[in-house]
């Protein structure tokens, strides 16, 4: 299952010298994918997926975000060099469910 959305990259305020950054997935996609991904899961409640933006792809895992209530997709500092993304940054991010 693939979803297709448009998302504001930001920065964990817990882990600012680290540079964690994240984008929110949309609440319908984020009810959407728990439903599929019902059941045994990774750590964390992690669900697996593939994911591009722009031109570079990866895979990694999502994570329910608990004060926002839907899940959170983190990016990694080698995507945001390659793309030249900024915090703040709006980008259009495709994401494949894996073993779902």
């Amino acid at each position: 299952m693939n979803f297709v959305f448009e998302a504001e990259l930001w920065e964990w305020d817990a882990r600012r010298t680290e540079s964690w950054t994240f984008v929110s997935l949309p609440v319908d996609a984020s009810e959407e994918i728990r439903e599929i991904a019902a059941g045994p899961r990774r750590g964390f409640g992690a669900v697996r997926v593939r994911v591009r933006v722009g031109t570079t792809s990866w895979r990694t895992s999502i994570f329910p975000d608990s004060g926002r209530g839907g899940y959170v997709l983190p990016v990694k500092r080698a995507v945001r060099k390659a793309e030249g993304l900024e915090i703040g940054d709006s980008l259009t991010v495709t994401l494949e469910l894996l073993n779902a």
